[in-house]
């Protein structure tokens, strides 16, 4: 296969869902239209609509399933953390990234570099093609600032975990010279990511939105990420960095528009879902037969504890993990953030105990006791992280003032923590990040930015390289990207491998 191709343009066009309306129940039914090329589909309001809700789609490669037993590209970013135990035999990928002793063959390399290319491809063709199409301006500049959201979105994962990767802003055909294209430096990358989101956060959308559509507090929130990221490694552009990730998470603060639930409960209560403490969300709908393969994929293995013909064990975190939290941390407790025994199905009265600590964020009560159909949604970003991104940026650029201490103060006292006072570190307010915010694709990227790792027996913020794992693995500096897929290189002379792979 070809990185890029015409196909890969049109035939994604082709799978764009024609529907109408604004609520999220509208990218989760898709019709194919195959008959659709780029000259004959960007005609009519309907289509701009039909392209952007395609992006939202696209957006669930990240928590399905990857065609293999028991794995997600989900999981690609969790088992290099060195913080997870499995119980699947049958998975290499995982089982080769829990042990770093993967290579560029890894069949998840192969679905983020590919399905991220390919909302990129769309989000392109909507970016250049909705301007032309004659329709109410406002609606017009609200699609196109969705579009370039997704965009960057799409890039800042790709850049994470890559490095330098092929920047393409335009729609490609056959005769493109971006059909082989080469890798663009970070900096440039990020330069773009930056300004899609400065687009988009002028595009006038609304400032929050519970249908599951991108809103200006999502953009804000994603762009006070990119500016932390951009001020640690590898970039280090400069401590005015942790000055704009610090204002931009403030604006999202301020707005009032978020809030942390009161319990952890509503985390995965699906009345709850697209607000609250929720920013943007992956949506899946069992009406739609559109269903999340996390909850089993985290159930203890064959425990007989719920209706699904498999409960895999996937992954799980190792003692060394949960023993790291503070005395008296709710996180912790038992069906809180993680838990250790639940009924039998057969037999609501035996408590069946696991024998170790599982992931309980994930959690669907209903698809575990009747349905087999998990539809609670997959979380991008919540406000929790805001406050984090707010609480370390805005420590490294203001200090330890009122506002940076309630930031970080308000995820403590949820989990009836003592609250951090002006002798705050910044590796007080990074471990309370790793531990409110683990296991949700954001532990590699935060090691990975600040080139630092926590050893879980001492308490104690290490060097990345050299890191060793509870379970004696040891990181080197070849972790600090993933490797390119190498079936990309071997189609495309232009690219390269990264350090060490």
């Amino acid at each position: 296969m070809k990185f890029i191709n015409k196909h890969t343009y049109i035939a994604a066009l082709g799978s764009i869902a024609l529907l109408l309306g604004s609520s999220c129940s509208d990218f989760l039914d898709e019709e194919n239209k195959s008959d659709y090329t780029q000259e004959n589909y960007f005609q009519t309001p309907e289509h701009a609509e039909a392209a952007i809700n395609t992006l939202y789609t696209e957006l669930r490669f990240v928590s399905d399933g990857s065609g293999t037993y028991g794995e997600s590209p989900f999981m690609m970013l969790e088992f290099p953390t060195g913080l997870l135990n499995t119980e699947v035999g049958q998975s290499q990928a995982n089982r080769d990234l829990r042990s770093l002793t993967s290579n560029a063959e890894n069949n998840y390399l192969i679905y983020w570099w590919e399905r991220s290319f390919r909302s990129i491809a769309n989000a392109n063709l909507a970016i250049e093609r909705i301007p032309d199409i004659e329709m109410n301006e406002a609606d017009k500049q609200k699609l196109i600032g969705q579009a370039k959201f997704m965009r960057a979105f799409n890039y800042f994962n790709l850049v994470r975990i890559f490095g330098d990767v092929p920047l393409i802003l335009e729609p490609v055909d056959a005769n493109s010279e971006l059909l082989y294209p080469e890798r663009t430096a970070q900096t440039e990358v990020y330069d773009v990511i930056v300004q899609d989101l400065l687009d988009a956060e002028a595009s006038g959308l609304p400032d929050t939105d519970n249908t599951g559509r991108v809103s200006t507090g999502a953009v804000k929130t994603l762009l006070s990420s990119v500016y932390l990221t951009m001020a640690g490694y590898p970039l280090q552009a400069g401590n005015e960095y942790y000055e704009m990730a610090a204002d931009k998470a403030k604006e999202v603060i301020d707005a009032g528009g978020y809030s942390l639930f009161d319990d952890y409960d509503k985390l995965h209560d699906k009345s709850f879902q697209n607000r609250g403490e929720f920013i943007f969300q992956n949506q899946y709908s069992a009406g739609a037969n559109i269903t999340n393969g996390l909850t089993p994929w985290l159930l203890p293995r064959s425990k007989g504890i719920s209706v699904f013909s498999d409960e895999y064990g996937v992954m799980y975190p190792t003692n060394a993990f949960i023993n790291s939290h503070e005395t008296g941390d709710k996180r912790v407790e038992e069906q809180e953030f993680y838990y250790t025994e639940y009924p039998s199905i057969d037999d609501p009265d035996e408590i069946v105990e696991f024998g170790g600590t599982y992931i309980f964020k994930y959690f669907n009560e209903e698809a575990v006791l009747s349905t087999a159909q998990n539809d609670l949604n997959f979380t991008f970003f919540r406000y929790a992280e805001v406050l984090l991104t707010y609480a370390e940026a805005g420590l490294e650029a203001y200090g330890p003032t009122a506002e940076v201490l309630e930031a970080v103060n308000k995820v403590r006292r949820r989990a009836e923590l003592p609250e951090f006072d002006a002798s705050v570190s910044r590796e007080d307010i990074w471990t309370e990040r790793f531990h409110e915010l683990a296991f949700e694709n954001k532990t590699w990227f935060d090691m990975v930015r600040r080139r630092k790792a926590l050893d879980l027996e001492t308490g104690q913020w290490e060097d990345f390289v050299g890191h060793e794992f509870s379970y004696g693995e040891t990181l080197t500096e070849k972790y600090l990207l993933f490797p390119i897929p190498q079936r990309e290189i071997s189609n495309n002379t232009k690219l390269t491998q990264n350090p060490g792979w």
